[in-house]
């Protein structure tokens, strides 16, 4: 059969424009697989990593990949307490967590997040871990949980202490009981202050302040309030002992699966969202405060010399942690100096 030159050159064309059409719409097909990540948070949507990991993370991450990683925030303890959380990302049933320590048990450096009265104030706190000093940690944690990564260190509060009963001065710890977290050095503190401690969950905690299974606890004036604690107790001590962090946890299976440039916008995301937060938290100290006091909230300021005195009454602790903790020296060291 004979074919003419012109109209075999217009089959190879069309041919050619054929294919190329069919593996366009594969790639595009490709371009435009979706991804979902389920963040869970123990913490309430008004805390201002709550609020920052709404405001910022998922607006973010998702205008930034035009909608092909949706994001959907689990608050207040949705998907379980913070141990729940951590093995979630861990084994992969969760994509993302905001948790505070509770691998600091395998992984002690963690520990330096809770270490009492490392910073001049909040603002240095938030330089530490906006800057160098939490890029290396990220790098450590890593090597210690290869299936999870850390993303970027926000805040937690300025942690000081409240209780039903009367708390207006360091002799009033004797013989309260504070709910503490699962952790030896806020155990410490508050037996060093002379009270007993009992381990919590944050989930539980307002129950167990309503029906006087403990008389108080330690966190920051803002969690105090997102968590509702104001309405079971009386009283706030205003020691900020501990400016402690909330991490930004990551399945490492889920982020390697995912494109490159998708990463990028995660982990770009997670450190605008704890640069945000620790913004957001200052300034919301002064307002937490007189919030606390229009509750009816007696909140009492330690003083330079309680602080002192402080210091000097959980001096067995510090002194049992250096010994116990080869890194720490060089480490707060290097954080008091920053």
């Amino acid at each position: 059969m004979f074919v003419r030159k012109s109209t075999l050159s217009a089959l190879v064309v069309a041919t050619v424009a054929a294919v190329s059409f069919m593996f366009a719409g594969c790639a595009k097909k490709t371009e435009e697989k979706t991804y979902s990540i389920k963040v869970g948070d123990n913490w309430g949507a008004t805390h201002p990593m709550g609020r920052a990991m709404a405001s910022v993370f998922k607006a973010q991450v998702e205008e930034k990949t035009n909608g092909h990683v949706k994001v959907d925030i689990y608050s207040d303890g949705t998907l379980g307490n913070e141990s729940d959380l951590w093995n979630g990302v861990r084994n992969g049933t969760i994509e993302i967590a905001v948790v505070g320590t509770p691998f600091n048990q395998e992984w002690p450096v963690s520990m330096i997040s809770d270490w009492p009265f490392l910073y001049k104030d909040v603002e240095q706190a938030s330089r530490v871990w906006t800057g160098p000093i939490a890029d290396d940690l990220n790098n450590q944690f890593h090597q210690q949980f290869s299936s999870v990564y850390m993303l970027a260190w926000g805040p937690n509060s300025a942690r000081t202490f409240s209780s039903n009963k009367k708390l207006t001065q360091i002799g009033d710890f004797k013989g309260q009981k504070f709910r503490m977290p699962s952790n030896p050095i806020h155990i410490g503190i508050v037996q060093n202050l002379g009270a007993s401690a009992q381990v919590i969950p944050l989930n539980e905690l307002f129950s167990a302040l309503e029906t006087g299974v403990v008389d108080g606890q330690d966190n920051g004036m803002v969690t105090i309030l997102s968590q509702s604690f104001n309405q079971v107790q009386k009283y706030v001590y205003e020691t900020n002992h501990i400016i402690a962090t909330l991490e930004i946890v990551a399945s490492a299976p889920f982020m390697d699966g995912l494109p490159a440039e998708y990463q990028s916008v995660i982990k770009e995301a997670a450190k605008a969202t704890t640069e945000a937060a620790w913004k957001d938290y200052i300034s919301s100290i002064d307002s937490d405060r007189k919030k606390l006091q229009d509750s009816g909230v007696t909140v009492t300021p330690c003083t330079a010399e309680d602080k002192a005195q402080i210091i000097e009454m959980i001096k067995p602790l510090t002194d049992k942690l250096y010994a116990e903790q080869p890194w720490a020296k060089e480490l707060t060291d290097k954080i008091k100096a920053y």
